[in-house]
């Protein structure tokens, strides 16, 4: 039987496992927590443009479109988590026409949010640096059918 000395190895691989572990799992944790932000965020924008365009396009009016867009964009954020405060609507409408809902005209409707990446505390402004903004935007078309203009 050997005697014991400072330069035996048992147990230091256990030690060494651990280390190591640790220097590679946290930030591959964090690296998938915020790449999975930034998917809901995307996702999030894409569902909220997609259907914000359909609910302005069936709407009787153009301010009963923005506002049926604005409350679709919101239940759509809310769906994923996000503040609807972080986000915006614009609405385009195609040749530069001033009235949007004619019928067959085309709408474009976009989307810009902003998704704060996970465990960036909101101390000296950090939150608002460490955001990623994401935009979106969907086409529908005014039905030849739509009711409420010519």
């Amino acid at each position: 039987m050997r005697p014991w000395s400072f330069r035996t190895e048992r147990g230091s691989a256990s030690l060494e496992f651990l280390t190591v572990g640790l220097i590679l799992m946290v930030p591959l944790v964090y690296l998938v927590l915020a790449v999975s932000a930034l998917q809901a965020g995307a996702l999030a924008a894409e569902g909220a443009a997609r259907q914000a365009a359909r609910a302005f396009v069936q709407a009787a009016n153009e301010e009963a479109g923005q506002a049926a867009a604005g409350r679709a964009l919101a239940v759509t954020l809310a769906d994923y988590g996000l503040p609807a405060e972080t986000s915006t609507l614009e609405f385009d409408c195609g040749d530069g026409q001033p009235r949007c809902l004619v019928r067959g005209e085309v709408v474009t409707v976009s989307v810009r949010v902003t998704v704060a990446l996970p465990l960036v505390p909101d101390v000296l402004g950090l939150q608002q640096s460490a955001s990623v903004p994401l935009a979106a935007s969907a086409t529908q078309r005014v039905s030849t059918f739509w009711g409420g203009g010519p």
